[in-house]
């Protein structure tokens, strides 16, 4: 009696599935990806202490997680995920004017323990917009990563 179940045999195909480095990826680009023009940057604190800065607008995704061969920003927190949450830059028509606008948003790829952003829990696998100032904490870890742009002096 034949299966026609998924194999997942297409996602684990280097050329046609969804995979980097031999690891398949929880998500997929959308067709409206795009590496943004504005100079993000985020600022990693830990309680009032600064840890570290990411410049995030060299390319359109930043996956976060903890599996250091495909992640773009590595968290090595017990409670977070291998691939944990996604800042991705889509450019969507504004509302007002038409035009396309390059914006981050962050998706959870359905992680354990959860993706924060301003203090709330966002749903996995849905776009969140980000704004300028917003602070993403990830699982159980006390990082938090506040989204900023360049030559920013307060949010």
């Amino acid at each position: 009696k034949p299966n026609f179940g998924l194999s997942g045999a297409l996602a684990k195909d280097e050329t046609t599935g969804n995979s980097y480095k031999g690891v398949v990826l929880k998500f997929t680009e959308p067709p409206e990806a795009r590496a943004p023009n504005t100079k993000w940057r985020l600022y990693v604190f830990k309680g009032k202490e600064a840890l570290d800065t990411f410049h995030v607008s060299k390319q359109s995704a930043f996956l976060f997680g903890r599996n250091e061969t495909i992640v773009d920003i590595p968290v090595q927190h017990p409670s977070l995920s291998q691939q944990h949450c996604v800042l991705q830059y889509r450019a969507l028509p504004d509302k007002e004017s038409g035009r396309l606008r390059c914006k981050p948003y962050l998706m959870d790829l359905e992680s354990t323990n959860g993706t924060f952003l301003n203090g709330v829990q966002i749903d996995p696998a849905r776009y969140y917009e980000l704004r300028k100032g917003d602070v993403i904490r990830l699982g159980g870890s006390t990082r938090e990563y506040v989204l900023l742009t360049e030559n920013t002096t307060n949010a």
